[in-house]
C-alpha cells in the first residue's frame, strides 16, 4: 500500500462506527459494475466467499460436479467443499499456466454441471476456447479472476465472458483491502439469488475487521523499517500473527478442507474504503506493473529463465517464470537475501501444506500442474517495488541465469 492506504487505514480504525455499515459499500459495487460493464456487483469479504456465494445462488444439488484447474490455491476448492459439491481438478497448460481443455473433456461426466476458469498469475485463459467449450458441454462458467482485475482478452476484460465472475481484494492482489472481494452478473435471476444471500450474510465481527486495518500500519510503521535488520521484521510479522495480532492469509483449518468462520461474510464498509482507493488508482498500478515485466522480460530473455508467452493484455499481478531450480531460487532469496520470491505454486494446490487428501486431491491426477509446481516461481511486480530492489532482484536472479 502507499501513504495515502496508509492515511486511510490509520483514520479508519479510528472510527469503529463505520466500520461495519456505510455509503462505501455500494459506491464500491456501482464502480466495479461501471468498469467492467456489468449490471450487478455484489461484495464479500473475500474471494472464497464471493464464490460460495455465486455457487450457492446456483442452488446446486449435493454432490454436483465443480471442473476447477489444479495449479491454484485452496481458496477456489474450499467453497465447493464447504456447500457439499465435489471439485474436479483439471489439469493446466504448461506453455501458459491455465486450464487444459483436453483434461477437461476428459474428465466430464454426466453430472459435471459448473466450470471455473482461472485466469493464472493475471494472464487471461483463451476465452475463446473456453467459452465453445461450456457451451458445448452445457457447463455454468464462472471465471475466477483473483489475479486478473483489469486484465483484457482481445479487448473484452476478464470477467464478462460467464455467468458470473469474483474478484479478490486480498494483500496480495491487484488491489488491496488485506480481505475482500466482489461477484459479478449480467444474470438477472443469478442476481436477484446473490442480492439476498448477501443480505443474509452477517458482517465479520469488530476485532477481524480491526485485524484487517491494523494490518498495513504494523506493516509501515514497524515490520517493513526493521525486516532487514537480523530478521526482526520477518520475527515480529511471524509472531503477531501466531498471537493473532494480525490475521493469515489463509486459515489453518482451510488447509484441511474446514471452514474458518469469518467466511463467507459481507464486505464491511471499512474495507470498501481502503478497496475504492486503491480503486481509483488501477490505472497506474497497471502501468508501474507493466514497466516492472518489461524490466524482467528484457533483462531475462536469453537465459536459463522460460518466460511467460504474453498473447493479450494480462494485469501482471505476478511475472512467472519457469526454472529448473526454482525451489532453490526462492528458498536462497528468502532466507540468504531477504529478497521474497513469490511460491505461486508450489504444490497443484496451494500453499505447500495443504493438506491435499482433504481438498479431495490425489497424487497424479494433474501430472502438468505437478511439473509446474516444481519448476515455477513468480517475481513480484506490486506498487513497492522500485528501481533500487529491480536491481537488486535482477542481480540475485544472475547466478542462476
Amino acid at each position: 500500500m502507499e501513504k495515502d492506504d496508509i492515511k486511510l487505514a490509520r483514520t479508519a480504525i479510528l472510527k469503529p462506527w463505520k466500520w461495519k455499515k456505510g455509503k462505501n459499500i455500494g459506491l464500491l459495487e456501482n464502480k466495479f459494475s461501471k468498469f467492467l460493464e456489468m449490471k450487478n456487483a455484489f461484495s464479500f469479504n473475500s474471494g472464497r466467499s464471493s464464490l460460495y456465494a455465486i455457487l450457492k445462488a446456483l442452488n446446486l444439488e449435493k454432490g454436483t460436479e465443480i471442473l476447477l484447474q489444479a495449479f491454484t490455491c485452496n481458496a477456489v476448492p474450499n467453497p465447493v467443499l464447504w456447500l457439499g459439491l465435489t471439485p474436479i481438478y483439471i489439469d493446466c497448460d504448461e506453455d501458459n499456466f491455465n486450464i487444459d481443455l483436453k483434461d477437461a473433456e476428459r474428465k466430464l461426466t454426466s453430472n459435471s454441471k459448473v466450470l471455473i476458469v482461472q485466469h493464472t498469475f493475471g494472464f487471461p485463459a483463451d476465452m475463446d476456447k473456453v467459452a465453445s467449450f461450456s457451451k458445448e458441454h452445457n457447463l455454468i462458467l464462472i471465471e475466477d479472476c483473483a489475479h486478473s482485475l483489469g486484465a483484457e482478452y482481445k479487448g473484452r476484460k476478464v470477467g464478462t465472458f460467464g455467468k458470473a465472475s469474483f474478484f479478490s481484494f486480498s494483500r496480495d492482489k491487484v488491489i488491496s483491502s488485506v480481505y475482500g472481494g466482489i461477484a459479478v452478473t449480467n444474470d438477472p435471476k443469478l442476481a436477484e439469488s446473490l442480492r439476498k444471500i448477501q443480505a443474509e450474510f452477517e458482517y465479520p465481527g469488530c476485532y477481524w475487521i480491526f485485524q484487517q486495518l491494523l494490518h498495513p500500519l504494523l506493516l509501515n510503521y514497524l515490520i517493513l523499517p526493521i525486516y532487514n535488520l537480523i530478521d526482526l521484521g520477518k520475527v515480529f510479522l511471524v509472531l503477531s500473527q501466531w498471537l493473532h495480532i494480525l490475521s493469515k492469509a489463509v486459515h489453518w483449518k482451510e488447509k484441511r478442507g474446514e471452514r474458518p468462520d469469518y467466511f463467507p461474510r459481507r464486505l464491511p464498509n471499512a474495507l470498501a474504503l481502503l478497496a475504492l482507493n486503491q480503486f481509483n488508482k488501477l490505472d497506474a498500478f497497471y502501468n508501474h506493473r507493466k514497466k516492472i515485466a518489461d524490466f524482467y522480460f528484457s533483462a531475462l530473455k536469453n537465459t536459463s529463465f522460460v518466460l511467460p508467452i504474453v498473447n493479450s493484455k494480462p494485469s501482471y499481478l505476478r511475472f512467472p517464470a519457469k526454472h529448473v531450480n526454482a525451489h532453490e531460487i526462492i528458498w536462497d532469496a528468502w532466507n540468504r537475501n531477504n529478497i521474497l520470491i513469490g511460491d505461486w505454486y508450489t504444490c497443484p494446490i496451494a500453499p505447500f501444506d495443504t493438506k491435499l487428501d482433504k481438498l479431495q486431491y490425489n497424487i497424479g491426477n494433474c501430472p502438468k500442474a505437478e511439473r509446474l509446481s516444481k519448476v515455477t516461481l513468480n517475481l513480484p511486480t506490486h506498487i513497492n517495488i522500485k528501481e533500487k530492489e529491480l536491481e537488486r532482484i535482477l542481480e540475485f536472479l544472475k547466478r542462476y541465469a
